[in-house]
């Protein structure tokens, strides 16, 4: 049937019919698309709308006056993502969020110029096809990864549909979005939908009952307690107070190290103390946030020497997270050790995706450490590194996520990080210095949450299952994603021969 309807003769296209509302279709879609960007002032349900408007106002327009405004349109949104999360705006982070937000606006011009040549089932799966390909392509070659462009993570209050991603990555959600968007246009032209209408309507459906089955089916069993741990807003603020705001490593290097190094130790001591309370009250691993201890290059072995013996005495798995600053360039580095209850250091690992333009220390090589533990396997990665899905598909029971955000984008960062929890099936402790710390277990279930902002004590304490559910996805990795990719380009070239006969 999918063969005949691809091979089915074509009409030669006609201009669009004449919609004069096609201007507010637009706009409309334009303003949902403001908060279908998974930004602090989101609506989930406006990003299964904004591609319905638009596709509408493109499909009524020619595509010389409509495709440039869906640009237009995309690049807002991104635009408007960065301002309502509040990233720097740089050079390099300013071309970046056009340049993804160009590659989000693809999938209408396939639409536009490809579909109407190649039949209605072409124009019912390319735009959708085309979402999710876009989306993977992304997240492998952008330097930021999934952190802009993936819708998934609109719908982070939707259990039930995020289950999904356990079995197609975050791309799943995309195509659903986008085969929505085109099924709702199929009804609005007038075209015979029922079977349409019905099929798309079973498929939704079969989605969210085999997600609400995974949820109601899975069981947390053993659990261990974790404690995450950020420094004192005291210290934290005493701190900033010496060294300032706007600093460089390159400043504090050039700086008397008598100067800095007793407001280090104070942060450090601070560090130390929270951790044995957290020993001491029951937990098992104890994670830093992100850049938590500040240490000159000089004090380096004396101060991994007291968290080997801090683990040691308080018998527990400790993952200390440092900014170590070097005398010469680069000046410094984004790196985390964890030692074991003997006191041994396990891994050393240095952040694999500085994020661009703002960190200008050099990457880590990309290699995600695991051990086996008593209480299942334990693995990390730094913040921003969780936004790549390909870096965070490992074998492990409960990842560790070192972060350091601010205020704006800290729920926001927090949610994208859970989807790796669902995609791979482990659980997922992340400290936030300045963001929001807590755990999700493997089904994206929020465990706790801690908002930075209210309290002085930022000591989280998580009772994390220690067994990882399988996934699909974790098996197959991103096979959907080039499925979704090999059809764009298949029917990309229907498309493409009935234009030229």
């Amino acid at each position: 049937m999918i063969t005949e309807q691809l091979e089915r003769p074509v009409a030669e296209e006609r201009p669009p019919a004449p919609d004069r509302r096609r201007w507010v279709w637009a706009a409309v879609g334009a303003l949902l698309w403001l908060i279908a960007v998974h930004g602090r002032f989101d609506v989930p349900v406006a990003a299964w709308l904004f591609p319905v408007f638009l596709l509408r106002f493109t499909r009524t327009s020619r595509p010389a006056a409509g495709l440039p405004l869906v640009w237009l349109a995309s690049v807002t949104a991104g635009m408007f993502w960065m301002v309502e999360t509040a990233v720097p705006m740089t050079v390099i982070t300013a071309v970046g969020a056009v340049a993804l937000s160009t590659v989000v606006a693809v999938p209408f011009v396939l639409d536009r110029l490809v579909a109407p040549r190649a039949g209605r089932l072409v124009g019912l799966l390319l735009f959708p096809a085309a979402m999710a390909a876009c989306e993977y392509l992304m997240s492998v070659i952008s330097p930021f990864g999934a952190a802009f462009g993936v819708l998934a993570p609109t719908q982070h209050g939707t259990l039930a549909l995020l289950q999904l991603i356990g079995v197609t990555g975050p791309y799943g959600v995309a195509f659903l979005i986008g085969w929505g968007a085109t099924v709702a246009n199929d009804v609005w032209a007038r075209s015979p939908a029922r079977r349409v209408v019905g099929v798309y309507a079973l498929v939704l459906t079969l989605v969210l009952l085999g997600g609400g089955a995974v949820l109601a089916a899975s069981t947390p069993g053993p659990t261990v307690r974790v404690a995450g741990i950020s420094p004192d807003t005291s210290v934290t603020r005493e701190l900033r107070d010496l060294i300032g705001d706007e600093f460089t490593p390159q400043d504090v290097v050039g700086r008397d190290a008598a100067q800095v190094r007793p407001a280090f130790e104070k942060v450090t001591a601070n560090l130390l103390d929270r951790t044995r309370e957290a020993a001491r009250a029951g937990a098992k691993i104890v994670i830093w946030s992100e850049q938590a201890a500040n240490v000159l290059a000089a004090d380096e072995s004396a101060f991994l020497a007291r968290a080997a013996a801090t683990a040691r005495e308080e018998r527990i798995y400790l993952l200390v997270a440092v900014y170590l600053y070097l005398p010469e360039a680069p000046f410094a580095a984004n790196r985390t050790h964890l030692f074991d209850p003997t006191g041994a250091r396990v891994w050393v690992y240095d952040k694999s995706h500085p994020i661009p333009g703002l960190e200008g220390y050099p990457a880590g090589e990309g290699v995600v450490p695991v051990v086996d533990t008593p209480y299942g396997r334990l693995a990390t990665v730094t913040c921003f590194d969780a936004d790549f899905p390909a870096l965070t598909r490992v074998d492990a029971d409960i990842l560790l996520v070192p972060a350091r955000d601010w205020a704006e984008v800290g729920v926001v960062h927090s949610q994208k990080a859970g989807l790796r929890a669902v995609e791979n099936g482990y659980s997922i402790v992340r400290q936030a210095e300045f963001g929001t710390s807590g755990a999700v277990d493997q089904r994206g279930r929020v465990l706790t949450a801690h908002d930075y902002a209210g309290s002085e004590v930022h000591v989280v304490q998580s009772d994390v299952p220690i067994r990882r559910a399988t996934t699909v996805y974790s098996a197959v990795g991103d096979l959907f994603a080039w499925l979704c990719v090999a059809a764009v380009v298949v029917m990309t070239g229907v498309g493409v021969r009935r234009s030229r006969t």
